[in-house]
C-alpha cells in the first residue's frame, strides 16, 4: 500500500504542505487512477477534470505565495452523488434529475472547499439513495472491488468502492438505513455515522432540491481508509449551518480512550430476530478474545434496549413516516396491506421482524408519529445508563458480508442467505437500527476477511456526542493490528 493513491489523507496533506508533492500532480494521479480502474468498478460517475486541475494549480500558487494551508489544502476527493455541488450535476441516481445542475453548494461541499479540498467528481448511488445496492438507469451498476459479482452496498456504495479501489482518499456519505456503515462493511473501509444533527444535511438529495428542513434519522458522515482520516474529515464537515453559527459553535467532547487497556467494551453480537453468518460470528468472538488479551474489559452488554424486539418497531415506524412523503398513493396502499396482513405474510416466505410497523408508519397520522417520537426520545435517555458501564458497544453491521447483485423487483421479495438459510432482504436494516433510531455515533471498522476474501466490519457505537471516542477506538484497533484496510487483489 505504498502507492500514492493508497496513502492516507493525513499523509498526503503533510506531503502537500511540505512541498513534497503538488496538488496538481496529486490530482492528476487520482484522475489517472480513475481512468485505470473505474471501467471495472463503475464507482465514479461524474468527473470535473478541468475545474479540478484549475483549482489544484490555484492551491499550489497560494502555497507558493506563503499563504497558510487549510485543513484539506489541495487534497482531491470525490463526493457521493446525493450532495449538491455547484457546477456539477447532482442526480441522486434518478433519471428525473439527470440534468439537475445546482447553483449552490450543499453545506458540506462548501465546508470542504473552504478547507481547501478539490472535488474531483461524484460517486454512484441507487435511485434516490433508497437501496442497499448501488445501481440506476443513468450510470449502471457499481461492483465491489473485492468481487465483481457482489455489491459494494448502498446508498454510499460508489463512495466505498472508490475508496477501496484507491480512486479517492476521502468521501462523505449519508446514512439513513446504514448507508455509510453497510458499504464500509461490504468494502472493508472505515465509515462514521455521527451523532444526531452534528453534520448539516442542507443540499442533500433526497429531499427534493431546495429542501431546507432536516429529515428525521438521516446523517451525513465521513468515509476513509483509516480512523485518523475519519476524525480529520469529521472536524471539517461537523458544525452549525451558517445562520446557526450566530448562537453555537462546535465543541466535540475529546476521546475518552488513550489505550486499549482502558477500554470497557460491551458486546451485543447476537439476537434471535436477526441471526448473522457463522464466519462473522466467529470473527467477532475472536476480536473480543484478542481485546481481552490486550487488557480491555470485555463483557456481554445487558440492557433492556439491546433487544431488537424493542428497537425495530420504533425504527421501522419512524422510517416509514419519513419515506411516506416520497411514495405514491398505490405504494402507500401496498404498505397498508403489508401492515394489516403481516402475521400471514410469513407463510409465503421470510419477512423481516416488525416490518408491518413500517407500513403503519407510512400511513399514520401526525399525532401517532408524535407518540412514537416521544418513545424514541425516552429510549435515547435510557441508553445513557449503558454507557456509564461501557465506553463502546460492539455489534454486527449486517447479517452477512457483501451480498451478490440482486436487482429483482419488488424489493420486498428479495432474499439473502444467512448461515445457509433464506432471510428477508430488509434484515440488513436490523443491526444498524439502534444507532440510527437513537442518534448515536457509530463507526464501521474493518476487522477481517472471509475465506472467500470478502471484508467485514464491526460496528462501534457510543453515547450521544461521543463521536471521537468511537473513532478513537477504531484507531486503537488499527494500532494493535486488530483492524485496518487491506486493498483488494489487482488494485
Amino acid at each position: 500500500m505504498n502507492s500514492l493513491h493508497y496513502q492516507p489523507a493525513h499523509a498526503l496533506l503533510a506531503d502537500l504542505k511540505a512541498g513534497k508533492v503538488t496538488s496538481e500532480s496529486l490530482t492528476r494521479t487520482f484522475l489517472e487512477r480513475i481512468r485505470q480502474h473505474n471501467g471495472a468498478v463503475n464507482a465514479v460517475v461524474t468527473l470535473h477534470e478541468s475545474g479540478a486541475l484549475e483549482q489544484a494549480r490555484a492551491a499550489d500558487q497560494r502555497l507558493a505565495a506563503g499563504e497558510a494551508p487549510q485543513a484539506l489544502h489541495g487534497l482531491p476527493l470525490t463526493l457521493k452523488d446525493t450532495w449538491e455541488v455547484s457546477g456539477m450535476t447532482a442526480t441522486a441516481g434518478a433519471p428525473a434529475l439527470q440534468k439537475h445542475m445546482p447553483e449552490q453548494h450543499a453545506d458540506i461541499a462548501r465546508q470542504l472547499e473552504e478547507a481547501g479540498a478539490i472535488i474531483l467528481g461524484k460517486t454512484n448511488v441507487p435511485v434516490y439513495a433508497t437501496d442497499l445496492q448501488s445501481y440506476n438507469k443513468l450510470f449502471g451498476v457499481t461492483n465491489n472491488p473485492y468481487h465483481s459479482g457482489h455489491t459494494p452496498g448502498g446508498s454510499s456504495g460508489g463512495a466505498a468502492a472508490a475508496l477501496a479501489s484507491g480512486m479517492t482518499p476521502l468521501e462523505v456519505g449519508s446514512d439513513l438505513a446504514g448507508s455509510i456503515r453497510t458499504p464500509a462493511h461490504f468494502c472493508g473501509v472505515f465509515g462514521h455515522k455521527p451523532t444526531r444533527s452534528l453534520v448539516s444535511f442542507r443540499g442533500h438529495i433526497p429531499g427534493p432540491p431546495g429542501t431546507q428542513s432536516r429529515p428525521d434519522l438521516a446523517e451525513g458522515g465521513p468515509m476513509a481508509r483509516c480512523s485518523r482520516d475519519l476524525e480529520l474529515l469529521l472536524g471539517v464537515i461537523a458544525g452549525p449551518r451558517p445562520a446557526e453559527s450566530r448562537s453555537w459553535s462546535l465543541n466535540m467532547e475529546p476521546a475518552s480512550l488513550d489505550h486499549l487497556e482502558q477500554a470497557r467494551v460491551g458486546l451485543w453480537l447476537d439476537d434471535p430476530l436477526c441471526p448473522i453468518d457463522r464466519e462473522l460470528s466467529q470473527g467477532y468472538q475472536s476480536l473480543a478474545s484478542r481485546l481481552e488479551e490486550r487488557g480491555s474489559l470485555v463483557a456481554e452488554a445487558k440492557h433492556q434496549l439491546l433487544n431488537l424486539e424493542h428497537i425495530l418497531p420504533a425504527y421501522f415506524n419512524l422510517l416509514g413516516s419519513l419515506l411516506a412523503t416520497s411514495l405514491k398513493p398505490a405504494q402507500r396502499r401496498q404498505m397498508k396491506f403489508i401492515a394489516r396482513f403481516e402475521r400471514w405474510l410469513k407463510l409465503f416466505g421470510p419477512i423481516t421482524p416488525c416490518i408491518g410497523e413500517y407500513g403503519r408508519g407510512v400511513n399514520q397520522a401526525a399525532h401517532q408519529w408524535a407518540v412514537w417520537n416521544e418513545m424514541r426520545e425516552k429510549m435515547r435517555s435510557e441508553i445513557e445508563s449503558l454507557f456509564e458501564e461501557f465506553d463502546v458497544l460492539l455489534t454486527p453491521v449486517t447479517p452477512t458480508t457483501a451480498i451478490r447483485h440482486d436487482h429483482s423487483q419488488p424489493v420486498f421479495k428479495r432474499r439473502i442467505m444467512v448461515a445457509g438459510q433464506p432471510r428477508a432482504y430488509m434484515d440488513q436494516f436490523c443491526w444498524i437500527a439502534l444507532a440510527t433510531l437513537l442518534g448515536l455515533p457509530a463507526t464501521s471498522v474493518p476487522v477481517g476477511r472471509t475465506k472467500e476474501g470478502l471484508p467485514f466490519n464491526i460496528q462501534v457505537i457510543g453515547a450521544p456526542g461521543k463521536d471521537l471516542t468511537t473513532i478513537r477506538f477504531g484507531q486503537l484497533l488499527e494500532e494493535a493490528g486488530l483492524a485496518g484496510f487491506q486493498p483488494p487483489a489487482g488494485f
